[in-house]
C-alpha cells in the first residue's frame, strides 16, 4: 500500500501519523531534560530555551508548537516537568510562570511566520523574535507578580540571560540540520 494521508487509512498515512505523535511526545520529553538542567538564580538558568528552539526547528511549527503545548499541559496537570521539578498551576502562576507561557508564545510566532522551512537565518531571526515575545511576557508577569518595577525586573530577568539565550540559539541552528535528517531517515 502506498499513500500519505493519514485519512485514507493507508499503512504509510498510519505510519506518518504515529511518527508525528511520536515526534510530538518525545519534544515534550526533550523540554523536560531541558527544564531540570537547572543553575539556581531569580529566574533559573536552564536548558529550555535550547530545547524550545530545538524543537521548533527540527520538528517545524505545527509539531514543535504541539510538544510545547503538550509540555505545559503535562506540568499543568501535576507532572514535575518545570524547572525544579516544578509542577501544577501554581509553578505557572508563580513568578517565572510568563516564561513558561513565553515558550508557547515563542513557538506561536514561529509556526505563523514560517509556515514552510525557511534558511538557517530567517529561523533563526524568528526564534529571535519569539524569544523577544517570552521575555516581554515573562518579564512583566515576574514585574506584576513581584510587584518590581519594570527596569528593575529587566536587570534580573533579561540582561542576564541575553548572551547565553543567544549561545542557544546558535546552538540550536547547528545542530538542528543533523537531527532533521536523521528524523527523516525514520519517517
Amino acid at each position: 500500500m502506498t499513500g500519505t494521508d493519514s485519512r485514507t487509512g493507508t499503512a504509510d498515512g498510519i505510519r506518518n501519523k504515529t511518527a508525528g505523535v511520536t515526534l510530538v511526545a518525545l519534544g515534550a520529553a526533550f523540554l523536560t531534560v531541558c527544564s531540570w538542567i537547572t543553575v539556581p538564580y531569580t529566574v533559573p538558568f536552564t536548558a529550555q530555551t535550547f530545547g524550545v528552539f530545538l524543537i521548533l526547528k527540527v520538528l517545524g511549527g505545527g509539531r514543535g508548537t504541539a510538544a510545547i503545548a503538550l509540555y505545559i499541559a503535562l506540568g499543568a496537570v501535576g507532572l514535575p516537568v518545570f524547572s525544579g521539578f516544578g509542577a501544577g498551576i501554581g509553578a505557572l502562576s508563580g513568578p517565572t510562570g510568563g516564561y513558561i507561557a513565553g515558550f508557547l508564545l515563542t513557538a506561536l510566532i514561529y509556526r505563523l511566520m514560517l509556515p514552510n522551512r525557511k534558511s538557517p537565518a530567517a529561523e533563526a531571526l524568528v526564534c529571535f523574535a519569539g524569544l523577544a515575545a517570552c521575555y516581554a511576557a515573562g518579564t512583566a508577569w515576574f514585574s506584576i507578580r513581584m510587584g518590581t518595577d519594570a527596569p528593575h525586573a529587566l536587570l534580573l530577568c533579561v540582561v542576564p540571560y541575553l548572551i547565553p539565550d543567544l549561545v542557544k540559539l546558535a546552538a540550536a541552528t547547528l545542530v538542528s540540520p543533523r537531527l532533521v535528517k536523521i528524523i527523516k531517515r525514520f519517517q
